[in-house]
């Protein structure tokens, strides 16, 4: 995908996103990386400082550098998703038969122009704490809708 295509004219809607970043491969060079590679690429608002986590659900691996982050941008959530996923790709990202097992980078939207679109922000404090940083420092909240 283009870079170009990140950056918005002078009338476009810009979305808001917030994002999710770990990894647990070469892990401090990689969050920096992601963060490089983000704000060279999108509108990067603001970032939190990384966090060190122990794994989830596979165990027997090293652990995390957890962070968070608010980007702008003017694709609409499906494309930016894709893009995220190519970033992830780029930053050498494998995806084995293990969903929980080491990466270089993981890259997940758990906010879009203020609706959390993740559920792991409430069950998970490497996702949450991180992400409660990024809001503070943007005067940002989040809508969390309940179902019934």
């Amino acid at each position: 995908m283009s870079t170009t295509a990140l950056r918005a004219g002078r009338d476009t809607r810009l979305h808001e996103c917030l994002i999710s970043i770990g990894s647990n491969i070469e892990p401090e060079m990689n969050v920096t990386r992601a963060l490089s590679l983000l704000n060279s690429e999108c509108d990067l608002v603001t970032h939190s400082q990384p966090i060190r986590t122990s794994p989830v659900g596979f165990l027997q691996q090293a652990d995390f550098l957890n962070a968070a982050l608010l980007v702008r941008t003017p694709l609409p959530y499906a494309a930016f998703r894709l893009y995220l996923k190519a970033v992830e790709n780029r930053l050498g990202r494998v995806r084995g038969l293990n969903k929980s097992g080491p990466r270089t980078m993981d890259l997940d939207i758990v906010a879009w122009n203020g609706e959390l679109m993740d559920q792991g922000y409430l069950e998970y404090d490497y996702v949450r704490l991180p992400i409660d940083e990024v809001l503070a420092a943007s005067g940002r909240s989040l809508t969390i809708k309940h179902e019934r």
